[in-house]
């Protein structure tokens, strides 16, 4: 996409889908249990494998005794080598994963699989392999180790003007640190994988989110042609990054199905799932803000550290939203990597955003204080007119417009000013507020869509739902565009055999594979202009007629005998170069602190968000109401505790790893603006499964401050921080 595009097609087709709330057509399946995850698949004669992990942090496999266990009931035979995944892949990276399982690099890591007839057979025989290990000493797990080793990658930091000389010449000034600690993904549905091979061909069930990557990720680790691979992932229960790439289980299912001539089933525990997959990294963030007395910025300074394995490219790009979502000329960003003995640290749900804006939006309240301004004024006066790095225009940005409608809705102007102002008992009550912002971010996707001479469409793309209505979104395009009504289009996903979409992440997906629907569907009607022999904006489809001036023919006829079928191809272009491109909300949050025991209550959550056109306003909604939970989460509970002795994970699980349930969750509303971005992509929408989070958190801890007066800069704001706070303040 090399320029904006200014048609809007979908504001001018009459059939009316997109944008409406419609429900997702697989959800009667999924809530009656028809809905086949990749565990559940039934095969002949499938044998079941658990994974074996490390205990120690860092050194050598000496060896695996197989003997140990080869005579237990049912067990086939124990796996290892250095095919199998020490590291699970990081998806979009377009990189082999880490393989090798002779070099331990964490604790937990997995080593060797043994299968059986039974699951039960392989876990207890997994229990009791013996295996013999040389550690090494020198294993470092704490990030802010003075001895760890530290990256600092070039393309990662950002020197624009002199930030020292203008945090001395500033009126008002913030320099503070924010932490924030490692998280989990915890997806609904466990990691899985079925391996099945047929000669040299596999076809492997997965819970897989970015299909057309983790072929490539798993023909590389197995060493063949990722043609001789198919991967189906029709239903994946949850992802939040966690998926992106491929996980051990399906390198060690396939490589055991190849050897014992079987299918191969491994579904991870939830405790596998927290050891061998990827976590969000725990961040150190140094926040500094200079302003003149007017309450703008003069400066911006965002140095951090984040961790993970030696080796691993990703990193947590904790500054993303401070490129681009204040200005101020003099700018620093320091981005460093501490080499770690953890877990992998990846992507989980808005790498980037969702640690770096709890600092961010943290510290311009912290500003605001120290001006004596309002927080939503010091935002909106310091949202510059340009990229303030890139220095080109925004697409669009209506920022300052979702921050105004949900004060307006939340009644911020019932706000106290002063901190610890209302009281209900022993409840302190208090507002905060914190913009939502995230980038925007298309790439290559492809879908066949076909018409058939029955009136009916067939959407086809490898693209996948993680549960964000792709199923929903998809139909409701190609509806529109050929004027059908929702239930005449079938939507076939997750299968590597169907052309390439975008994959789930990165918020890409509807956007990226929904406009090569787009395409496709254009396509066809360029076809049935021809044959109904009209010109293009002539053109009108609705109910399954086609219409021109005063002539009306059913599509039925202008198909024939058979079947239409085009294929469309969505690329990013200049448009993205040309523009900065975000979509962007506000988030309003109110608590009742006790001032007794420190325990945090949401009492109400508000976010207003502008992300371009809306496909699915059910869907969207669910999305930010996701996220503004994931918010919850991150203000007031998560938090991944590593051993300081050998870096392995203690809670790992759901009952210690705490999520936000429900009475921790109150009332919440979304509200979306009307928006439209020519030069996001041809549908006019922007990402929004990731805006949600992004800032989220910070909404309620800038809401504390009001109640109490205390700054929590340590996340999650537990009850003990709280409370320590408080106290401090009397």
């Amino acid at each position: 996409m090399d320029a904006p595009d200014t048609r809007r097609l979908l504001d001018r087709m009459p059939q009316g889908l997109t944008g409406a709330a419609l429900d997702r057509p697989e959800g009667p399946l999924k809530v009656s249990g028809r809905a086949t995850y990749a565990h559940e698949f039934h095969l002949d004669d499938c044998a079941h494998g658990v994974l074996v992990r490390a205990t120690i942090t860092k050194g050598r496999v000496l060896r695996i005794d197989g003997s140990s266990i080869t005579d237990l009931e049912g067990v086939l035979g124990v796996f290892t080598g250095e095919r199998f995944l020490r590291n699970p892949a990081q998806g979009m990276a377009n990189e082999a994963p880490v393989q090798g399982a002779s070099e331990v690099a964490y604790f937990g890591q997995p080593i060797a699989m043994v299968v059986a007839e039974t699951f039960e057979q392989a876990r207890h025989a997994a229990q009791l392999l013996s295996v013999d290990y040389a550690p090494d000493a020198d294993a470092l797990t704490d990030p802010r180790s003075e001895a760890v080793k530290i990256d600092k990658p070039d393309a990662k930091q950002l020197d624009q003007g002199d930030l020292d000389a203008a945090m001395a010449d500033a009126a008002a000034t913030v320099d503070a640190l924010y932490t924030t600690p490692a998280q989990s993904n915890a997806p609904m549905e466990p990691h899985a994988s079925i391996a099945q091979w047929d000669g040299d061909t596999l076809t492997l069930h997965g819970s897989y989110q970015m299909l057309k990557y983790n072929r490539n990720e798993l023909a590389d680790s197995l060493g063949i042609d990722p043609e001789k691979i198919r991967i189906l992932s029709p239903y994946v229960g949850g992802g939040f990054g966690a998926k992106l790439g491929i996980a051990p289980e399906a390198v060690a299912a396939a490589l055991a199905a190849r050897e014992i001539g079987r299918p191969v089933k491994i579904a991870m525990t939830r405790q596998h799932v927290f050891d061998m997959t990827v976590r969000r990294c725990e961040t150190h963030q140094r926040l500094r803000l200079a302003a003149d007395a007017d309450g703008r910025l003069t400066g911006i300074g965002h140095e951090y550290r984040v961790s993970n394995l030696p080796g691993e490219t990703f990193s947590e790009p904790v500054a993303q939203a401070t490129h681009f979502l204040y200005g101020g000329q003099n700018r620093r960003i320091v981005h460093e990597i501490a080499r770690v003995h953890r877990t992998c640290a990846g992507s989980m749900r808005a790498p980037g955003e969702a640690v770096g804006m709890l600092a961010l939006e943290n510290a311009m309240d912290e500003l605001a204080e120290t001006l004596g301004l309002d927080p939503i004024e010091l935002r909106k006066r310091n949202l510059p007119e340009r990229d303030p790095e890139k220095d080109v225009p925004y697409s669009t940005r209506a920022a300052a417009e979702c921050l105004d409608e949900g004060a307006r809705r939340f009644g911020w102007e019932k706000r106290a000013a002063e901190p610890g102002a209302v009281r209900e008992g022993e409840w302190l009550i208090g507002m905060g507020v914190a913009t939502a912002a995230r980038k925007n971010v298309t790439t290559e996707a492809e879908a066949r869509v076909t018409l058939r001479p029955d009136g009916t469409a067939l959407v086809e793309t490898d693209m996948t739902d993680i549960g964000t209505g792709t199923y929903a979104i998809l139909g409701q395009i190609a509806g529109d565009l050929l004027g059908l009504p929702r239930d005449r289009v079938e939507v076939q996903l997750g299968d590597t055999r169907l052309p390439p979409g975008s994959g789930s992440g990165g918020s890409i997906g509807a956007s990226s594979t929904g406009s090569a629907v787009l395409l496709a569907c254009e396509a066809l009607r360029e076809t049935l202009c021809e044959r109904f022999e009209c010109d293009p904006d002539e053109l009108t489809l609705k109910d399954g007629e086609a219409i021109a001036g005063n002539r009306r023919a059913p599509l039925t006829d202008l198909v024939g005998d058979a079947p239409l079928t085009e294929q469309g191809k969505f690329k990013p272009g200049k448009t993205t170069k040309e523009t900065s491109q975000a979509a962007y909300g506000a988030f309003f949050a109110e608590v009742a602190v006790s001032h007794v025991t420190g325990e945090v209550r949401v009492r109400r959550m508000l976010g207003v968000f502008a992300a371009g056109r809306i496909l699915n306003a059910k869907t969207a909604r669910s999305q930010c109401l996701g996220g503004m939970v994931f918010g919850i989460g991150s203000a007031l509970t998560e938090e991944l505790v590593h051993d300081s002795r050998d870096g392995h994970i203690v809670n790992r699980d759901l009952a210690e790893y705490h999520l936000p349930v429900n009475l921790d969750v109150p009332q919440i509303d979304v509200h979306f603006l009307e928006e439209r971005d020519d030069w996001a992509c041809p549908l006019q929408s922007k990402g929004i499964g990731e805006l949600g989070i992004s800032g989220a958190g910070a909404a309620i801890t800038n809401a504390i401050h009001n109640a109490t007066g205390a700054r929590i800069r340590s996340y999650p704001a537990t009850l003990d921080k709280v409370l320590e706070a408080v106290e401090a303040l009397e």
